[in-house]
């Protein structure tokens, strides 16, 4: 909405405003691409103009939404997802993505997921065996390890720093 709502003030009506991405129906010219930036700059958004540097965003959006929105949708093969929402061979896109980022896509779809895991124990409504599953992990002790690696602590830990924080109503 924010990002929309700029274009407009600046006189530009875009044709689709999706995440990481502004469709308008004619081209503009630097003056104008230099106004948007400046606009977009002030929100923390920044203009990415380069193909490389788009399809490297199109990436990062896909993982985000997979992990964070499309649970259902990750039992799916990660090089087969991206591939066929990207219209790229996955090598180029892997390649591409360590070449930019200093990262593999694998580490940043395994951060997003432990996003996920951290997300989910602070809420408490799923058990860990529920969090496995629901994240496509092979196991318990899969997800615990994986999360140790990343993080450096177990998955039991972040509980207990949860409910040390919360202090019960009626102790206030």
């Amino acid at each position: 909405m924010v990002v929309k709502s700029e274009f407009e003030k600046l006189g530009l009506y875009p044709v689709s405003v999706e995440l990481g991405e502004v469709e308008l129906s004619e081209p503009i010219d630097e003056v104008l691409i230099n106004q948007i930036n400046n606009a977009l700059h002030q929100f923390g958004f920044t203009l990415i103009d380069d193909k490389k540097s788009q399809l490297i965003e199109k990436v990062k959006n896909l993982i985000v939404d997979l992990v964070h929105n499309l649970d259902s949708e990750l039992k799916v093969n990660l090089s087969d997802y991206l591939s066929k929402h990207i219209h790229y061979e996955y090598n180029y896109i892997s390649n591409l993505f360590s070449e930019v980022e200093g990262t593999t896509i694998e580490k940043y779809f395994i951060a997003q997921k432990i996003e996920k895991v951290k997300e989910l124990l602070m809420y408490d409504e799923l058990s860990l065996s529920e969090i496995a599953y629901t994240l496509n992990y092979s196991s318990v002790a899969h997800l615990s390890s994986q999360f140790k690696k990343v993080t450096g602590f177990a998955p039991s830990h972040i509980k207990k720093i949860k409910d040390n924080k919360r202090t019960p109503l009626d102790e206030l």
